[in-house]
């Protein structure tokens, strides 16, 4: 048996297709196995990140030396 570790982005249209096709697949043969792993991220702070990145709100910091003086 192998095993083959595959990284897909489902938001883009080729891989959406290419995950269709694999559950697809593997829904009429018990010879291969779907894998999911969970993310090493925490999903509260992925909940933070992606809000924060849909803001239009933006800090410039000038000096990155006096970084945390600006906070």
């Amino acid at each position: 048996m192998a095993t083959i570790t595959l990284k897909i982005n489902e938001r883009t249209e080729k891989g959406k297709v290419f995950m269709q096709f694999l559950k697809e697949f593997i829904t009429d043969n018990k010879s291969v196995e779907i894998i999911e792993e969970k993310s090493p991220y925490n999903p509260e702070f992925v909940k933070m990140v992606k809000k924060s990145a849909a803001s239009k709100k933006r800090y410039q910091v000038d000096n990155v030396d006096e970084l945390w003086k600006s906070l």
